[in-house]
């Protein structure tokens, strides 16, 4: 049976319209997006005259397979690469990009970062994203919903997955300067200790001499996609075995504290749930989906002194049990990893979009992503290749 809600600071009413928008000057105009197109080679527009047919969809509009084992990670760590950055160099230029961000006004682009390693480029990102969007609160888009209201045009969230110490201390400084709001969502378990991300820790264990039996693959790259495509009774004995089979322990890794918790939320930046340990729930069964949610949402609860009511599935897939278990908590927002924009009225709150970035990306690559340009190129070339 459903709990009773209790009201939590995020949906306080406000005198203003909605809260927590940060009303900034409209963009100066798609000039710029012009500049240099003469430079595309002919397949090049092809292939994004093509790439414009696929639109962003709502969340929820095709059926999710609860066992899919979705590689947000492995996507965010490669966002980054030099190879990725080039292509994005070229979109910036494509016809269809000044197309691409006309619609992108009327999405909502939740990003979702996993730490901050570039603060300066994170820097630029957060300038372009006032001289371009409207950054808003989660109490902004929890009115939203609740209201039936559509967000400002060109409505930008900013979240960070895992929250690590990054968060605290490159990108709540950075935000705070610009006046630009965010929100964290945070393994639990590891809030006040100096343990590793499993997948770092695991990552590490096998580089330096750690073997387990189910685990018998070539090469190390292979390691993560492995462990995070069994059931979770074998990840968590893979790890263990890693553990006591190799030379070296992992180094240790400081984490959030409580205090830190209460820090980033004066600071503007709201604290969510990501589970106790961040496990793929799609391996896992009914009681551990259950559990890592409330086991969560408890540590929160009692560290912030109220209830969360925003969750990013971990690894960015939905899964329909962690839902059921979440409307139970009263939880009113869930966020996925999907790489697309969504309506600035999410339709499906408890599985709203959101675009994979990192703080070292280019600026000219981050306004493809904004617009919906590079995340719809990239699902044109997985079918293309397919």
């Amino acid at each position: 049976m459903p709990q009773t809600q209790s009201t939590p600071s995020t949906s306080t009413a406000r005198a203003r319209p909605v809260p927590g928008v940060r009303a900034l000057p409209p963009p100066t105009g798609c000039a710029a997006d012009h500049h240099g197109a003469g430079r595309t080679r002919p397949a090049v527009e092809a292939k994004c005259f093509e790439a414009s047919r696929f639109e962003a969809r709502p969340v929820g509009a095709r059926p999710v397979d609860a066992g899919h084992v979705d590689t947000g990670h492995v996507d965010a760590k490669q966002i980054g690469t030099e190879q990725q950055d080039a292509r994005g160099e070229w979109l910036r230029f494509a016809p269809v990009q000044p197309l691409f961000r006309a619609r992108a006004a009327q999405r909502l682009a939740v990003l979702a970062y996993h730490g901050v390693t570039d603060h300066r480029s994170f820097g630029a990102q957060l300038d372009r994203l006032r001289r371009l969007a409207t950054p808003v609160s989660l109490e902004a888009v929890l009115q939203a919903v609740t209201e039936r209201r559509p967000l400002p045009p060109r409505s930008v969230l900013v979240t960070f997955d895992d929250a690590d110490r990054s968060v605290l201390t490159h990108a709540l400084p950075a935000l705070d300067a610009r006046g630009i709001p965010a929100t964290a969502f945070v393994i639990s378990e590891l809030i006040g200790t100096e343990r590793p991300f499993w997948w770092h820790e695991a990552d590490f264990l096998a580089r330096h001499g750690g073997r387990a039996r189910s685990l018998d693959c070539g090469h190390p790259s292979q390691l993560l996609p492995r462990l995070k495509a069994m059931p979770d009774p074998d990840r968590r004995r893979s790890l263990h075995e890693l553990r006591v089979s190799a030379d070296r322990r992992p180094p240790r890794q400081e984490q959030l504290t409580p205090a830190d918790l209460l820090a980033l939320r004066d600071g503007g930046v709201a604290i969510g749930n990501h589970t106790q340990g961040h496990p793929c729930l799609g391996r896992c069964d009914d009681a551990t989906v259950r559990a890592e949610i409330t086991g969560a949402h408890e540590a929160l609860t009692h560290w912030l002194g109220e209830r969360p009511i925003a969750f990013a599935y971990p690894d960015g897939g939905h899964d329909p049990r962690a839902e059921t278990v979440l409307q139970e908590l009263g939880y009113r927002l869930g966020f996925l990893s999907d790489h697309r924009l969504g309506p600035r009225l999410p339709t499906h709150p408890l599985q709203i979009s959101r675009l994979q970035v990192d703080s070292t990306t280019s600026t000219r690559r981050f306004d493809t992503i904004l617009s919906g340009l590079e995340p719809a190129y990239r699902r044109w070339r997985r079918q293309a290749v397919a």
